[in-house]
C-alpha cells in the first residue's frame, strides 16, 4: 500500500482525523495543538497522523486535499479546514453539531495516533 494510500485509508475511515505537527501526547505546534484542542472540547473521536516523521506525509496529503498548510482536520472524510476554521466552527457551535450530524450524538471522546510507512 502506498504511503498516498494509508492517508487516504485514514480519511476515509476513521470518523475524526487529524493531520498535525506532533502527536496529542506533545504537539509541535501550536496550530495542531489549538485544532486538537477544539476537537477535544467538542467531544470528538480523534485519530491523528504525525506528519513531521516523513515529509512526503506531508506532500501526499496536500496532494490529496489541495490544502497547503496544517494542521488538516477531517470529519467523516471531509477536509473542514486548519487550526483557525476548526476553533470557529467550535465557538460557534457547528463543530459539534457537524459531529452529532456525521457520526451520531453518542459518540465516545477518545485520542489514537497513527503512523503510517
Amino acid at each position: 500500500m502506498t504511503l498516498r494510500d494509508q492517508i487516504q485509508q485514514v480519511i476515509d475511515d476513521e470518523p475524526v482525523a487529524i493531520f498535525m505537527k506532533g502527536t496529542p501526547e506533545m504537539p509541535a505546534c501550536g496550530n495542531s495543538l489549538r485544532a486538537l484542542q477544539a476537537l477535544w472540547s467538542a467531544g470528538a473521536p480523534i485519530t491523528a497522523v504525525d506528519i513531521l516523521p516523513d515529509p512526503q506525509i506531508r506532500q501526499e496529503l496536500s496532494a490529496i486535499t489541495d490544502w497547503p498548510t496544517i494542521p488538516q482536520v477531517f470529519v467523516k472524510g471531509e477536509l473542514i479546514g486548519g487550526a483557525d476554521i476548526t476553533e470557529e466552527l467550535f465557538a460557534s457551535g457547528d463543530l459539534e453539531r457537524k459531529l452529532s450530524d456525521a457520526i451520531g450524538a453518542e459518540r465516545e471522546r477518545s485520542v489514537k495516533t497513527v503512523a503510517l510507512t
